[in-house]
Order: C-alpha cells, then sequence, then structure tokens
C-alpha cells in the first residue's frame, strides 16, 4: 500500500466533515460566526488523531515517529488547500458578500479581498494541523525499552 494513501483517504473525508459542517451552520445563518468555526479544531483534531492511529496499527512493529508524524501532517494540510479552495469558491461565487459579513460581524469594518480571507483559512488550517500532529504524536510515539 502506497504510505499516503491511508493519509489521502482521511484528508478527503476531512475536508468532506469541515465543508458539510460549514454548509449546515450556513443553513442556520451561523457560519459568519467566527467562534463556530472553532469546532473546525475539533474536527481536524479528531480526522488527524485517527490518521495516525490507524498508520500505527497499519505499520505495527515498523511504526516510528515520523510514519505518524508524516500521515498527521498530510492528512491536514491535504484537508486544508481543499477547503480553501472551497471557501474561496464559496466566497466568489455563492455569497459574495459572505467575507463583508463576517468582517462586519467580527471586526465590525475591514474591507479584505477573497485572497486575505483564503490566506487566513490557510494559514489558520496549517498553524492547527502541525500543532495537533506534534500533540497526538505524544501519545503515538513508541516507548523506549530499558
Amino acid at each position: 500500500m502506497n504510505r499516503f494513501v491511508l493519509s489521502v483517504r482521511f484528508g478527503i473525508a476531512l475536508t468532506s466533515s469541515l465543508i458539510a459542517y460549514f454548509l449546515v451552520l450556513s443553513l442556520f445563518n451561523l457560519h459568519i460566526n467566527p467562534l463556530f468555526s472553532i469546532f473546525n479544531g475539533v474536527i481536524t483534531g479528531f480526522a488527524i488523531f485517527e490518521s495516525i492511529r490507524y498508520k500505527r496499527i497499519e505499520k505495527k512493529s515498523e511504526y516510528n515517529y515520523t510514519t505518524g508524524f508524516q500521515a498527521g501532517i498530510v492528512t491536514g494540510f491535504l484537508a486544508t488547500i481543499i477547503f480553501t479552495f472551497f471557501m474561496a469558491v464559496y466566497a466568489t461565487e455563492v455569497d459574495p458578500d459572505f467575507i463583508s459579513k463576517i468582517a462586519e460581524n467580527f471586526f465590525n469594518s475591514y474591507n479584505t479581498g477573497v485572497g486575505v480571507f483564503a490566506f487566513t483559512v490557510l494559514l489558520s488550517g496549517l498553524a492547527t494541523t502541525i500543532v495537533l500532529t506534534l500533540s497526538f504524536m505524544q501519545l503515538f510515539k513508541n516507548k523506549i525499552k530499558e
């Protein structure tokens, strides 16, 4: 099995979950409240945790810190990149006033473009991925045998 297949599967599942959560929020007009995006971290954390856990099960005795770290990073980065594209399309094609609604709701009055918005989504997703992967690897690293 290719070393990234598992991570790609989890990344796509993570992306689907984030998009579904966002669309459910948009049904209730809650998607413009940035506080609800905190739950994105929970969704991302669960997917990264499971990706690392499944990689450990798959590799058994060959599992090491590097393979687990790769699984978490690839899962999170792939999902972040795809989700960023989704948000850019949503903000430009589906709801062109989305960015100004968020800015109005959170910052009161910033007139930012989709580029700044997409960069913010990308940066927060990548940072969350790195922090969560490093945190979860403390749970999954092999114990030193004495």
